[in-house]
């Protein structure tokens, strides 16, 4: 299944009417795409911006979302799921999505991906935090020999994510690893619109 990351700016100052022409008619311009998360930004995302991630038929979705009254400016990513997640589900879990893209070598993909699996299971049973990793995606065009990733996690809020800059010792372990195969990482903070 393919995903895309689409990023919105509207024309105004805030990103609420750009949303309310997103939701009109049950996300009609997603169609036949279909929506897994509409977010806010918290740090890193204008205020006058709205990241939509959506599945499916997502293939001409990008001028779809571009036409929608109010946007100014539309960039997508098309996206594979390499772990999480297995399925196509809209999000639906109130808290903290922070998405963080990373710079690989696309022929590092498939061991940063089993890294990660490796370690969510000690990462997710920490008792000091909440965090569920929610995606980790790969670019659909790897024709070039970089390109970026992007792990999409929740957590119940700020004060978990903090905490969970200090997971438990054998996902630390595999984390670094992973960090080790990318050339850096850039994270933005958002909330679920509901």
């Amino acid at each position: 299944m393919i995903y895309a990351y689409t990023r919105l700016c509207a024309t105004g100052r805030d990103f609420r009417a750009v949303y309310d022409a997103l939701r009109a008619d049950g996300h009609a311009a997603l169609r036949p795409a279909q929506l897994w998360g509409a977010f806010q930004g918290l740090f890193g995302i204008g205020s006058n911006e709205l990241v939509v991630v959506s599945f499916g038929d997502v293939a001409e979705l990008q001028p779809r979302l571009a036409a929608l009254p109010g946007v100014r400016a539309a960039e997508t990513l098309l996206l594979e799921p390499t772990v999480r997640p297995t399925a196509g589900v809209q999000r639906a879990r109130e808290g903290l999505y922070v998405f963080r893209f990373f710079s690989v070598a696309h022929r590092d993909v498939d061991e940063i991906a089993a890294l990660s699996a490796a370690a969510w299971g000690d990462f997710e049973r920490a008792d000091t935090y909440q965090a569920v990793p929610q995606g980790l995606f790969k670019q659909q065009n790897r024709t070039a020999a970089r390109g970026r990733m992007l792990l999409c996690t929740w957590y119940d809020g700020l004060p978990s994510w903090q905490e969970s800059r200090s997971p438990p010792r054998d996902a630390a372990v595999r984390f670094r690893r992973r960090a080790e195969l990318t050339a850096g990482t850039v994270a933005y903070a958002t909330r679920l619109l509901l």
